[in-house]
């Protein structure tokens, strides 16, 4: 059964930093396409980063140049390194995967597995 469980949600101030990951297990192919949304209450799930086994990383305008997506593939975790972190990057942060046929996508249709959440919360 494939699981994703992500970790490292926290009350921060602005201005950052703040890592998150997201192992996956149950897994068995070696390609696979991974990704961060987040979704605030009242409002739709956004993407937020994605990346594929190959590393080849994809942004949304809205964190380009301050979040950064990493894979460590030998264990399938992804991770989600957030700098200049802002109030309006409050939200539940899921992870996301799907493979083995997969695209780079922050299109949210495109995952059929997802993690739980877990809340960052940014104050100013």
């Amino acid at each position: 059964q494939v699981q994703l469980a992500e970790s490292g949600g926290a009350s921060w101030q602005s201005g950052g930093p703040l890592g998150l990951s997201c192992p996956l297990s149950g897994y068995t192919y070696e390609t696979y396409c991974m990704g961060w949304f987040r979704q605030v209450p009242g409002k739709e799930r956004e993407g937020v980063a994605a990346i594929n086994s190959d590393g080849m990383p994809v942004y949304a305008a809205s964190v380009k140049g301050r979040f950064s997506i990493s894979l460590e593939n030998a264990e399938k975790t992804v991770y989600l390194q957030m700098n200049g972190l802002k109030p309006e990057d409050t939200a539940m942060y899921y992870c996301a995967a799907e493979g083995p046929i997969c695209v780079v996508t922050i299109w949210e249709d495109h995952y059929n597995f997802w993690g739980q959440g877990t809340q960052v919360t940014v104050s100013s």
